[in-house]
């Protein structure tokens, strides 16, 4: 690692050490003492980082990343590349200042970041990254990679200004004003506060504003690339340069929140296979696609996560009218359908919410009946991924459920022995719900261009496959 890195990881430490000792701690020793210990903890620290540092190292044999560390308890770690999945790029603020990157790697399977590198000079980040990702078979071979991405096109630049403006369209800057006056009125009518009313009323009003304030931080000056593969970048305090397959994209939402659809706003975010979720305490989730923008630009980000969709083409068709006793105020807000490439889902009355899910990505497909639903003669259909939120056909007719989750195995099969073999997958009227039985109840969907010899089996299913079977109707 570089000789900087001792520095940089016991910088979080010595603040860490600085805030425990607190002012209690200031008050009984005075400064001249309090300034002595802590410089003699940070020493301290530095040392014990330094050792650490002396005793790390990595290197690729192979197709496999091996890495050394510790010095009393030796770990020693061989990553099969195969199994790599992502390698993100981070520079926190200390790192910015020194020059400095940290590289982490996403692997099948693992619960968090694999392996976090830190710290490497920018340059040396970039072509390690590169490198790993090509042997790992993520991204073509290259000659001489760049790695602050100039040699990726330009998709999406997010406006600064319509991100802080966005900011401020969310419930805790709506409702902020209201805080603010609340807290007056209460200093004037109590003419004096305690410390622990002071001290309780600027953590609800820190913890009010960290969420907006963090989101601007994390996606200032956001910026996605489109190559052979997706590269985004972001941040102001902690930049991040994050390489996206799009192979291992398993669903995308679109949302859109009440308070920006006044200005015809959306947000888009996905999930991706081996990417670990935020670490406790962190907020770095890595599913954003577009912090805000509109719908043209909402369009172009969908195709390029996932090729052939369209955004504006995607129909859906609502629950039955009798799915109104659970939904009594929104119903027409919730709807599902096949699309060529994709099972769409929606749902939401206040913040509506749009899930698209490539059927070459699901892994199993499950119909759940509750109590109510039963009595209703309902079920939801959930189709699970990898990673990330299921898509959901939320109390459709119970034969229009078996026979929708017949079709999303079927298009499934389909669209991975197209993937297989070739990018060709057959297309069926966007929007459109798969056939049922023309005996199904009434809102169960359209009864034609049912096969001969489907009406005792599901509909496109082989013949010696009864799982999907539907129940009998009574």
């Amino acid at each position: 690692m570089h000789p900087l890195s001792p520095l940089l990881k016991g910088a979080k430490s010595i603040a860490v050490i600085v805030a425990a000792l607190s002012w209690n701690t200031l008050g009984k020793v005075g400064a001249t003492d309090f300034a002595l210990i802590v410089l003699a903890l940070a020493v301290a620290v530095v040392i014990f980082a330094a050792v650490g540092w002396w005793n790390t190292g990595y290197h690729v044999v192979g197709r496999e990343l091996r890495i050394t560390e510790g010095l009393i308890w030796r770990r020693n770690r061989a990553i099969p590349l195969d199994r790599l999945q992502a390698v993100e790029v981070r520079r926190p603020l200390l790192a910015q200042l020194t020059g400095l990157a940290e590289l982490r790697l996403e692997v099948v399977g693992g619960s968090k970041t694999e392996a976090p590198l830190a710290y490497l000079t920018v340059r040396d980040a970039g072509l390690l990254r590169e490198r790993l990702l090509s042997l790992s078979g993520r991204a073509p071979a290259v000659a001489a990679p760049t790695p602050d991405g100039a040699a990726e096109v330009p998709l999406y630049q997010v406006r600064n200004q319509d991100l802080l403006i966005s900011q401020l369209l969310t419930p805790q800057a709506f409702f902020l004003p209201f805080g603010v006056a609340w807290v007056i009125a209460q200093f004037v009518l109590e003419g004096t506060w305690t410390f622990i009313g002071i001290a309780s009323t600027v953590t609800a009003m820190a913890g009010v504003l960290l969420q907006p304030i963090r989101r601007v931080l994390r996606d200032w000056d956001f910026r996605l690339f489109r190559g052979e593969r997706l590269v985004l970048h972001y941040g102001l305090t902690e930049t991040r340069s994050q390489v996206l397959p799009p192979h291992r994209v398993q669903t995308v939402r679109v949302t859109w929140p009440l308070l920006w659809r006044a200005k015809k706003w959306l947000h888009l975010t996905l999930d991706v296979a081996g990417v670990s979720g935020p670490e406790p305490g962190e907020d770095h989730s890595s599913d954003r696609l577009m912090p805000v923008g509109d719908l043209a630009a909402a369009r172009a980000l969908v195709a390029a996560a996932l090729p052939g969709v369209d955004l504006t083409g995607l129909a859906t068709s609502p629950p039955p009218l009798r799915a109104k006793w659970l939904h009594p105020f929104g119903l027409r807000f919730y709807g599902a359908g096949l699309a060529d490439q994709v099972f769409v889902s929606r749902s939401g009355r206040l913040t509506r919410e749009m899930t698209l899910v490539p059927y070459a990505r699901l892994q199993s497909v499950r119909v759940v009946q509750g109590p109510l639903q039963r009595r209703l003669g309902l079920a939801t259909v959930y189709a699970d991924t990898a990673g990330g939120r299921a898509g959901e056909a939320r109390d459709r007719d119970l034969t229009e459920a078996y026979a929708i989750a017949d079709q999303l195995a079927a298009r499934s099969r389909q669209a991975r022995a197209a993937a297989a073999a070739a990018p060709q997958v057959t297309p069926t009227a966007p929007g459109s719900m798969p056939p049922v039985p023309a005996s199904g109840p009434p809102g169960s969907g359209p009864s034609e261009g049912i096969p001969p010899g489907a009406a005792d089996r599901p509909f496109g299913a082989p013949r010696d496959e009864t799982y999907w079977q539907r129940p009998e109707q009574s």
